[in-house]
């Protein structure tokens, strides 16, 4: 507690002020032993795992793909399919297996909306497993609008790409 002796008087007043500098010098060092101490408090323990011997599950032998092409019509596997016959259809794909994943592809052209109208339209025939399909780009393409056709020449197999000619 500071005090302030008065010149004039004998009587000793009180300051009602604050030092916060001891304050901040002791979050100072309680940082600076934590920021020390964070490090050293994870624990990286080397462990061997015994391998395991169950068998993998098994993959789905043919996915089931939903395509939605630009002009907005739809097609299941390769066949093309109408909106009002997509359940029944489904039904006649899966053997009636609604667990069974679904993979939806529509391009780039389709608008979101669809789409979402589309896996509302999954939903309602009871299939919620679904799965999204985009096109793979090749390393160091941005992806971009403009670069769809860059990456899908990158992206070719080496048997369509014409044989390179050395001088």
């Amino acid at each position: 507690m500071a005090i302030r002796r008065s010149q004039q008087e004998d009587a000793i007043d009180e300051i009602h002020e604050i030092n916060v500098t001891p304050f901040i010098d002791v979050i100072l060092v309680l940082l600076i032993i934590f920021m020390v101490a964070a490090p050293l408090s994870t624990v990286d323990v080397n462990v061997d795992l015994p391998a395991s011997t169950a068998n993998p599950a098994p993959r789905p032998g043919k996915p089931l793909f939903l395509t939605m092409k630009p002009d907005l019509t739809l097609a299941l596997g390769e066949s093309p399919i109408a909106r009002g016959n997509l359940a029944s259809a489904l039904d006649a794909e899966t053997q009636g297996d609604k667990d069974q994943r679904v993979f939806v592809r529509a391009g780039r052209a389709v608008p979101y909306g669809e789409v979402m109208e589309l896996m509302n339209l999954l939903r309602g025939a009871g299939y919620l497993k679904i799965g999204l399909v985009g096109m793979e780009t090749a390393p160091g393409s941005s992806g971009a609008p403009g670069d769809h056709a860059r990456g899908a020449a990158q992206t070719k197999s080496p048997e369509t790409r014409p044989p390179e000619t050395k001088p």
